[in-house]
């Protein structure tokens, strides 16, 4: 079975994203890198899970908010100068894209309800 593309782009943002939290200066790396490193983890073990579940909508909606926090914390970065322009805009743009998919496959539940997919 293949992934499904909202799962594999969150597979590719962790491989990108969280070896340059590990190099966070400590203070910044144990707290805002650590909550972005699981909140991350998180975005992938649930949409996993909702890839089986056969109620998949109340899954995916707990998702949008975790996605805006993980935006947030992106953007504290940037504002800590704790990441370069270009990263944060390669960040928000995964996340958008993320944020996109999710967005469908929460409008797809809603229109089948019976359907499990």
């Amino acid at each position: 079975m293949s992934d499904l593309p909202i799962i594999q782009k969150t597979y590719d943002l962790i491989k990108w994203y969280v070896p340059i939290l590990n190099r966070l200066p400590r203070d910044h790396k144990f707290l805002l890198g650590n909550r972005i490193i699981t909140e991350l983890y998180n975005l992938l073990d649930v949409l996993i899970i909702a890839r089986y579940a056969k109620e998949k909508l109340a899954h995916l909606e707990l998702l949008n908010s975790k996605l805006d926090i993980l935006r947030y914390q992106t953007r504290l970065l940037l504002e800590f100068n704790l990441i370069q322009t270009e990263r944060y805009e390669y960040a928000q743009k995964l996340l958008n894209e993320i944020g996109t998919d999710l967005g469908g496959w929460i409008k797809q539940q809603k229109i089948k309800p019976g359907i499990s997919n």
